[in-house]
């Protein structure tokens, strides 16, 4: 087994719990499936626009968005291959083209208005 093999379980568990986290979330609070598909990803952008204009403090939906941003990085997984990484607590995604992700601060720039899920999955699974 190589050290990369050794490692990615440990950099995926906290993502791939916080996007499982999410799923349960939307199903039972909103009614909302999600099944890991790239057109899901419409929904939560959606979903992080109508929540920004409700207007509550980034820390009060932080959570949240962490959840839609794992979940955005798993589609992104599924898709193309990518693998999840961890270094200082914070995770990104590298796809097999050797390019670095970053779904966290794509919600987060969502959420400011100015980022999409959907258009990240989008260029992550267009080849390198």
């Amino acid at each position: 087994m190589t050290a990369h093999q050794e490692t990615r379980p440990h950099a995926a568990a906290k993502p791939v719990r916080w996007a499982a986290d999410a799923v349960a979330t939307m199903r039972e609070g909103a009614r909302l499936r999600l099944d890991y598909s790239a057109q899901s990803l419409w929904r939560l952008d959606r979903m992080i626009e109508e929540i920004r204009r409700e207007g509550p403090p980034y820390a009060a939906v932080e959570s949240v968005l962490r959840g839609f941003a794992a979940y955005a990085g798993e589609v992104v997984v599924r898709q193309t291959g990518a693998e999840w990484w961890a270094s200082g607590g914070d995770h990104w995604l590298r796809t097999p083209d050797g390019r670095l992700w970053d779904p966290f601060d794509e919600a987060r720039r969502c959420y400011a208005g100015q980022g999409s899920l959907r258009l990240l999955c989008r260029d992550a699974s267009a080849s390198g």
